[in-house]
């Protein structure tokens, strides 16, 4: 097992920025991909951003230039810097581990709880 703790979610203007933080316990986290998913009212669980195990990153077009995804493996955390957010970035953040496929799709085997980010216009 690989349990998820996000945080770092809350209420941000237009433009501002946050970063969340996902806390995994429990052996092979250093050598899972990880991954941030959001998904707003209504809507779908969507890709936002990946990480090796080695930090290579991948991104959703969205987001490209405004988020930043890493990772620090001696702390068994991962991060996602967000900048220039907009009310389209709000949503519940996911944090996953280890995906059963692509890093976009949202077949990951283990899952945060979700922290909630929402940006006011």
């Amino acid at each position: 097992q690989v349990p998820l703790v996000e945080s770092g979610g809350g209420l941000v203007q237009a433009g501002g920025s946050l970063t969340l933080s996902c806390a995994a316990s429990g052996r092979g986290f250093s050598t899972y991909p990880m991954g941030w998913f959001r998904q707003a009212p209504g809507k779908e669980r969507d890709f936002v951003a990946a990480i090796t195990w080695r930090g290579v990153a991948y991104y959703a077009d969205s987001v490209k230039g405004r988020f930043t995804i890493r990772r620090d493996n001696a702390k068994n955390t991962v991060y996602l810097q967000m900048n220039s957010l907009q009310p389209e970035d709000m949503g519940v953040y996911y944090c996953a581990s280890r995906p059963l496929g692509s890093y976009y799709s949202n077949q990951y085997e283990y899952w945060g709880q979700g922290t909630q980010v929402t940006v006011s216009s």
